[in-house]
């Protein structure tokens, strides 16, 4: 019998091609460590890979299986730079510290990559990302960008595409212009997760699935945290939930806000197919992102539909389908063989949130969508702090985070109706 996620909706594409999927233990008895991790996504995982290469004593605990949540469940995409675009970056906080936010991401970008293939892990990379306007005066902007990359951020690797272009390269003439970046691609993330956990538990972390976290407590220098069958007492703790972690720890979950995000995947569309003839990502200017891909064995992997909130849509396929015939008319009647959603955690300001939200304990998340490779990066830039220098993780923990306004009561509600506003907007 397939296993079904408990805490995210429809069985996966990703679950169903990733290959085994072992299954690790449940905590049964104390722990006590050099640093204990909360949570089996990306963050939590990589964290627990270089702490433990580099001699840490680690914890990892994850509630239910790794990948799970919004690491084994998202678009693939790996995009560059940070979710802002670096010019807008450099306007908010200057052209030095701009550079050095983009110069992180672009070296998050190729340790990923590299990871993979130290570890040997095939994560399908497949290069290319289109990112496109769905409005006509949004045109000027993607040129302007591209120019700017290459002149201001030595990035050379995106280059302007006309609507003649973007509809060659799309298959479909519903965008009016956009940029084409070789520099990035896109990947198969369960494979990630599941090579990554392979490669922590043979440096030596402790990984545990089924093991929710029911409370932390940071006193007289130690972090205790507490299980349903067992207390982990630490030096140091790493929250690595991101849009998961409910009532766990309140300043996190008044940074971070789940959005419900989701993705349907058509039979191979086959080789006569003019979709994406390129093979690339697509991303395109609306609010509510559109975010589409081929696969390696040419499916159309669509997300599009989100849901602000944590009420599961039960018609993912229908919604799916709707909007890949808005820019593909004759996929009208595509079959769609698997439909699934999964909650990735958005900032107010679409940018990451690292804080030390108690004494010795961090919480990473808030990746907005652009977490495939920061959230990879972040465990390793935490794995870097422990050891001593916070120097990298300090210019994330930096960045200027405002709560989500309205408290706990009013805040989904709040977010709700701005979302729906923003959403209303990409149709005008």
């Amino acid at each position: 019998m397939n296993y079904q996620s408990p805490i995210s909706p429809g069985r996966s594409w990703y679950e169903d091609t990733a290959g085994p999927r072992p299954e690790y233990p449940t905590l049964d008895g104390d722990r006590t460590c050099d640093v204990v991790i909360i949570g089996g996504g990306f963050t939590g995982l990589s964290a627990a890979t270089h702490l433990a290469k580099a001699s840490s004593n680690v914890v990892l605990i994850e509630a239910y299986r790794f990948g799970d949540g919004a690491s084994g469940r998202n678009g693939g995409q790996l995009g560059t730079g940070q979710r802002a675009w670096a010019e807008d970056l450099e306007a908010e906080y200057g052209l030095s510290r701009a550079r050095a936010l983009f110069d992180l991401a672009e070296e998050a970008k190729a340790h990923l990559i590299d990871f993979a293939a130290i570890n040997q892990i095939d994560i399908d990379y497949m290069p290319g990302q289109l990112s496109v306007a769905h409005k006509p005066r949004y045109v000027d902007d993607y040129k302007a960008h591209a120019e700017i990359m290459a002149r201001r951020f030595s990035y050379p690797h995106i280059s302007f595409m006309d609507a003649k272009e973007t509809a060659d390269r799309l298959g479909s003439s519903a965008y009016f212009g956009g940029t084409r970046d070789i520099g990035t691609g896109h990947i198969h993330p369960m494979k990630l997760v599941i090579g990554t956990a392979r490669v922590a538990a043979q440096a030596g972390a402790h990984l545990f699935e089924g093991t929710p976290s029911t409370g932390i407590v940071s006193a007289g220098g130690k972090v205790r945290v507490s299980t349903p069958r067992g207390t982990i007492s630490a030096q140091k703790c790493l929250i690595a939930v991101n849009a998961y972690g409910g009532t766990l720890e309140p300043v996190s979950a008044a940074h971070i806000m789940p959005i419900g995000s989701f993705i349907g995947a058509t039979a191979p569309l086959g080789p006569d197919s003019n979709v994406l003839p390129g093979s690339e990502s697509v991303d395109d200017s609306r609010f509510v992102v559109r975010y589409f891909r081929k696969s390696r064995d040419g499916r159309l992997l669509f997300g599009g539909r989100e849901v602000y909130g944590v009420n599961d849509p039960k018609d993912i396929h229908i919604h799916i389908r709707r909007q890949i015939a808005e820019l593909y008319p004759a996929l009208k009647d595509v079959e769609i063989t698997h439909g699934w959603g999964g909650y990735v955690g958005i900032t107010v300001p679409r940018k990451p949130f690292v804080r030390e939200v108690m004494p010795n304990v961090i919480s990473a998340g808030g990746y907005s969508g652009h977490g495939v490779m920061l959230s990879n990066f972040f465990g390793k830039l935490y794995a870097e702090t422990i050891a001593g220098n916070r120097d990298r993780l300090k210019l994330i923990e930096d960045l200027k985070i405002p709560p989500f306004p309205g408290g706990r009561r009013f805040r989904a509600p709040l977010l709700f109706l701005a979302l729906n506003w923003f959403a209303l907007r990409d149709r005008i």
